[in-house]
């Protein structure tokens, strides 16, 4: 027997068995290669579906203007704006608070920031309102209006809404709690004695004015 012989015979079987087990490493390879990107493809399909459905679910407005503008009036002001109140008012809106309140009730706390300005409006003044005796300007300013009040909607929110179990709400509760908003505020300014200091703002204003123009001594009637 040649010495060689077992050698050969042995080196044959490690080739025979190394031939499939590479093929199997291969195939399962390729399958595992091609499983993953099934499901890649799979996950990017579930996402896009996904993000369709929440498109339908909760669409992004679009607002669309109409080009046409349609100018109604045009006025000429001559309004001497004299002061400015910052307010906050706390709203509370209701409905249905009876006997089911709890079933049917709607209830909104809210939170309103609005702006009242007021002063005189110089338009309203007269020649006759002013004259001059004895070198002295007399002056009757028109009474001090409020020019302004209303409600910032970017910083008034609805802080608390409590609804009843059996129904989903007044939907112009809102509404009406704004409209409330900005009549308290312009009451708020009102109480708080806007006008007095707008009158007194708008003679101090005029008195710096006349007196630039010449007249030694203003009074106001």
């Amino acid at each position: 027997m040649r010495p060689w012989l077992p050698v050969l015979i042995g080196v044959a079987i490690l080739v025979m068995v190394a031939i499939p087990c590479y093929l199997v490493f291969t195939t399962f390879s390729a399958v595992s290669d091609l499983t993953n990107s099934g499901v890649e493809q799979v996950r990017q399909m579930a996402n896009s579906v996904s993000t369709q459905v929440a498109n339908v679910l909760h669409p992004t407005p679009t607002i669309i203007p109409d080009p046409i503008t349609i100018v109604h009036e045009v006025r000429s002001l001559a309004r001497l704006e004299t002061i400015q109140y910052s307010v906050e008012k706390v709203i509370v809106a209701e409905s249905g608070q009876g006997t089911f309140g709890s079933l049917f009730g709607d209830r909104i706390l809210f939170i309103a920031h609005g702006t009242a300005i007021a002063g005189v409006d110089l338009e309203k003044l007269t020649p006759e309102d002013l004259r001059v005796e004895d070198g002295v300007l007399y002056v009757s300013l028109p009474d001090a209006e409020v020019f302004i009040a209303k409600l910032d909607n970017a910083q008034s929110y609805i802080y608390e809404r409590d609804t009843g179990f059996l129904t989903r709400g007044n939907e112009n509760l809102e509404t009406e709690a704004r409209r409330a908003a900005e009549a308290e505020i312009l009451n708020a300014a009102l109480e708080d004695g806007i006008l007095e200091q707008a009158q007194v703002n708008a003679e101090a204003y005029m008195l710096r004015l006349f007196l630039n123009l010449g007249f030694p001594d203003v009074i106001f009637e």
